[in-house]
């Protein structure tokens, strides 16, 4: 406990103004995020696993970047947000144009590798 008269700590945990605000701490690896262009969902009665992929051209092997396991419910909020901000993105931006899918690889991806 800090004294009265005495400054303090600057590197101590601040804490939230509001008593129900949650302080959420963001690592600087974190924060650089991971690039998936792909995601593959999977649930069970108890479960959400989201895992988010990393497809490359040409290559027949993807990568799993980040997996996410969430409850039902809060799998159904993920969802309602999304939604929400893909919404305010379209109004900001305009509509989100999906390119057709071809058979057998998402977003165009696979097949034979361009040449140069």
């Amino acid at each position: 406990m800090n004294q009265p008269n005495q400054p303090a700590d600057p590197n101590a945990p601040q804490q939230p103004q509001d008593p129900n605000a949650i302080s959420i701490e963001l690592t600087e690896e974190v924060a650089e995020g991971q690039y998936a262009n792909l995601a593959m969902i999977a649930h069970s009665t108890s479960e959400f696993v989201i895992d988010f992929i990393r497809l490359m051209p040409g290559l027949p092997k993807a990568k799993v970047k980040s997996r996410i396991i969430l409850t039902p419910e809060h799998a159904k909020r993920l969802a309602t947000a999304l939604a929400e901000n893909i919404e305010r993105y379209e109004k900001a931006y305009g509509t989100i144009k999906l390119q057709p899918e071809e058979q057998g690889y998402p977003m165009g991806f696979g097949g034979k590798m361009g040449e140069a």
